[in-house]
């Protein structure tokens, strides 16, 4: 399970508005959606996890910026040990699903691919339409699977466990 700890590290360094298109109801919804695929893949669920916290939180702003999977995967590697404790195998499989997820790609480790999945599968929320062809997985392509994520995505439908475990405060999302 996630530590609040390493939650509000995360916020605290975080610089875009947290009910912004890639802020906290982004991430929630993109941590259930692994807590769904996950055990259909067979991904890793810890890495699935804390890639929904991780893989946009050194963005500069909401639209182009290339370079933010990279610095968040460097920033995972400088929480690494503190509070974020994982094998190097399963630290690797992190560091470069967040590193490559913003490049289109399909092909990768099961547990990359999941992580990318939930990111893709949310683009309602920005009003995009997920297109099978450029999910990872056959259970993200799944109609009843991305009828789900996009609804939730076009609603920005924020998860309970944000206000409840995550502690974060109604009406700041």
């Amino acid at each position: 399970m996630i530590a609040n700890r390493l939650i509000d590290a995360i916020l605290q360094q975080y610089r875009m508005p947290w009910n912004g298109t890639h802020g906290i109801s982004h991430w929630a919804r993109m941590y259930e959606t692994g807590e769904r695929l996950a055990p259909l893949t067979g991904a890793n669920p810890e890495v699935v996890r804390l890639f929904a916290l991780l893989h946009d939180s050194q963005r500069v702003n909401e639209a182009v910026d290339d370079d933010h999977g990279l610095r968040a995967a460097r920033y995972a590697r400088s929480l690494r040990g503190d509070l974020i404790h994982l094998d190097d195998a399963a630290f690797e499989l992190l560091y470069q699903a967040c590193a490559g997820h913003t490049n289109g790609t399909t092909q990768a480790d099961v547990t990359i691919q999941t992580c990318w999945d939930c990111d893709r599968l949310d683009l309602g929320r920005a009003g995009i339409t997920p297109q099978p062809n450029l999910l990872c997985t056959a259970v993200a392509r799944q109609p009843e699977i991305l009828q789900w994520a996009l609804e939730r995505g076009r609603q920005r439908y924020v998860p309970e466990f944000v206000y409840t475990t995550w502690g974060i405060e109604r009406g700041l999302l």
